[in-house]
């Protein structure tokens, strides 16, 4: 992971950037029964901002949102997509906040291209909580916060992460999406409630827990979890070999209608 400057010695030439390209992941996790999204902003604005950066001449696309992720969380072998492109004519960062360009590893004084129109390329991962280490410049905070308890954001970066929640609202049968974020053993309910957030609404108990046993995907480990006084919900694992399949085919694992 390549370690980044602070951005009062960093001076990038506009040739070691691509011109007006940045790259912003939104980044889920699940914790305590909530979908979760990291932020990060400088220590000193009241707005927030979707992990971003600029993309190196010498990069893909790709490689330049693993490397933001890696720079966030210390995790880069993760749920990756690319989902949509951002770039409204009106919106540049001088228009904005001059002081968004430390997020993205650009100075004050750098290239005069940060000053002109930008195009966002928009990825979303998917990410176990308990896995992420969070990593920040001494000049920014990273957070996580609850899905439905959002902080303010910059105006364009809110477009970005809503977009990110209706792609895989509407993509939720292809998206291995219990798999990325729970860990190896868990219990039915948490498997209830990352689909519960992510669709914004209740799903009634069993004929979501028949409808995951149907599919094949999981299977019950003959295990409980003790969580209380009279509350041992039965333990599940996922079948890692057909997740692997659906990765590499592109398979839909379930109706979209849950």
């Amino acid at each position: 992971m390549r370690n980044e400057l602070p951005v009062e010695s960093l001076i990038l030439r506009q040739e070691e950037c691509i011109p007006n390209i940045l790259v912003n992941c939104v980044i889920i996790g699940f914790d305590n029964g909530c979908l979760k999204v990291l932020l990060s902003r400088l220590k000193d604005d009241t707005r927030w901002l979707v992990p971003g950066c600029f993309v190196d001449q010498a990069e893909d696309l790709d490689d330049a949102a693993i490397r933001l992720l890696e720079s966030k969380t210390g995790q880069g072998n993760v749920y990756l997509k690319q989902y949509c492109f951002f770039g409204k004519k009106e919106q540049s960062i001088a228009d904005k906040d001059k002081k968004i360009l430390r997020l993205f590893n650009q100075s004050q004084q750098g290239a005069d291209y940060t000053q002109s129109r930008l195009v966002h390329l928009g990825y979303y991962s998917l990410i176990k909580f308990e896995d992420v280490n969070i990593l920040a410049q001494e000049f920014e905070e990273v957070k996580w916060f609850d899905i439905n308890d959002i902080p303010l954001l910059y105006p364009h970066q809110d477009e970005i992460l809503q977009t990110a929640i209706i792609t895989i609202r509407k993509q939720v049968g292809f998206i291995p999406i219990g798999y990325e974020l729970l860990p190896v053993e868990f219990t039915m309910p948490e498997l209830r409630g990352i689909y519960e957030a992510i669709l914004g609404r209740e799903l009634d108990r069993r004929n979501f827990q028949r409808k995951m046993l149907s599919i094949g995907f999981i299977k019950p480990m003959n295990e409980t979890r003790k969580v209380g006084a009279h509350k041992s919900p039965n333990l599940y694992s996922f079948i890692k070999d057909k997740y692997d399949e659906v990765e590499k085919y592109g398979m839909q694992i379930m109706s979209n209608n849950l």
